[in-house]
């Protein structure tokens, strides 16, 4: 009567040149990631705007508001790559009221420099 076999671990990988047990999968098969598809025409039509000028301009002249306009500048550029068009316009409207409200104090403090200092 030949020896009998121990049965194999489960959880062992099979012996070199075995075929691989049912059911089980390769350990180098990894799941990939499908390319992420360019935005269409249409999407891009969509795009709210993220004021860079206004904001450079901003960060310039009155940087505390200017830095938070940044901030929402780069949301905005976010939620437009990821197409979330809620977000991108809610943000663009406070980057945009930020950049006026910063370049305005700004140029208001100049004002004032230059007339009394």
């Amino acid at each position: 009567m030949p020896p009998k076999q121990a049965p194999a671990d489960a959880g062992a990988p099979p012996a070199a040149g075995a075929p691989p047990a049912a059911g089980a999968q390769p350990a180098t098969e990894t799941p990939e990631k499908p390319p992420k598809e360019p935005q269409t025409p249409e999407e891009m039509a969509f795009y709210a705007p993220n004021y860079l000028c206004l904001t450079i301009l901003a960060v310039l002249l009155f940087p505390p508001l200017g830095l938070i306009a940044v901030f929402f500048t780069y949301k905005t550029w976010q939620a437009n790559k990821n197409s979330q068009w809620e977000d991108a316009y809610i943000n663009s409207g406070r980057t945009g009221w930020l950049d006026v409200f910063a370049i305005l104090i700004g140029l208001g403090i100049i004002y004032i420099y230059a007339l009394f200092m």
